[in-house]
Parts: C-alpha cells; sequence; structure tokens
C-alpha cells in the first residue's frame, strides 16, 4: 500500500538522523546515559556479559536505531524493526528529555515537548510493529487452524463411531 511506502520512511528517518548523531557525539550523549543509568540501576550488579559502559551502551542504541531504521525505511521486516526501535525509544526518552529535572522553566517547556514528540513517536511505532500490511496476524491464523484441526477431528470421530456401531 502507498501509505505504508510513505509513512515508514517518514518514521524511520528520525531514528537513523538520531543514530548517526549519537556516533558523531558519542561522548555527549554518553552523560545522559551515564545519568540514567545511575538513577536507574544505581548499585545493582548485572552479569559480566551485559555492557554497562555508557558509550558502549550509545553506540549499540546508535546501531540500533541505524539499522532498524533503515529496515524500517526500506520496508524489510517491518513489526520487527518498528519493535527494536520501541525498545530503543523508551531509555532514550528518559536519558534524554528528564523534564521533570529542570528548574528553568523554558528547559523545562522545550525537554516536554521533547518528551511528549517521543511519546508520540513510540506510539507510531507501536501501530507499525502490530500493522500485519492487510495479511491475518499469527494469532488469527493460530486460532483459525485450531479451529479446523478442532473440526476434523470431531468429524472424525462420528465417523470413527458410525463405523464401529455398525460393526
Amino acid at each position: 500500500m502507498l501509505l505504508r511506502r510513505l509513512a515508514r520512511p517518514l518514521l524511520a528517518a528520525t531514528f537513523v538522523y538520531g543514530g548517526i548523531n549519537a556516533l558523531r557525539n558519542t561522548p555527549d550523549h554518553a552523560k545522559a546515559t551515564a545519568h540514567l543509568l545511575d538513577r536507574t540501576l544505581g548499585d545493582v550488579s548485572l552479569p559480566e556479559q551485559l555492557p554497562t559502559d555508557p558509550e558502549t551502551l550509545v553506540r549499540i542504541d546508535a546501531a540500533v536505531k541505524i539499522g532498524a531504521g533503515t529496515m524500517l525505511a526500506l520496508g524489510r521486516f517491518p513489526r520487527l524493526s518498528s519493535a527494536a526501535l520501541a525498545c530503543s525509544v523508551i531509555p532514550t526518552t528518559f536519558a534524554g528529555h528528564s523534564w521533570w529535572e529542570y528548574e528553568d522553566a523554558g528547559q523545562r517547556t522545550e525537554q516536554q515537548i521533547h518528551f511528549l514528540k517521543n511519546l508520540g513517536l513510540l506510539g507510531g511505532l507501536l501501530i507499525s510493529a502490530a500493522d500485519t500490511g492487510g495479511k491475518p496476524s499469527m494469532g488469527w491464523r493460530a486460532r483459525r487452524r485450531a479451529r479446523k484441526a478442532k473440526a476434523r477431528t470431531r468429524s472424525a470421530a462420528k465417523t470413527a463411531k458410525r463405523k464401529a456401531s455398525k460393526s
């Protein structure tokens, strides 16, 4: 559909640009990430396999945004790439736009606008992640197959009963 071909690249553009910007300015983004990590994790110890270095996390987030954003823009695995971007936008929103921490009314308002914009993008990503492109969802197909299997089983049971009663 033409609408999907137009809307997906428009939605993805923000994330691709944001990912490239994060790679160009990793130290600046890492400061906001470090602040978020300090607030959320505190003294929690994570497994050694998980990266906790803010710059590494910023680079991973940037790679997700660029990769998934490009895939969404091209219409490749749009549901998966939308879901990945949705998972990426949540920590980015809280790390970069925590408006409640600002004393200055102007900065607070600016951060509220960015926070709400990101929530709007998250809503668009959730819709995109649920969009089956006009095809039935996996859940619908599974329920339909289950109903058909149940009907075949009943039919086979009735046939078996008739044959048993004739014998």
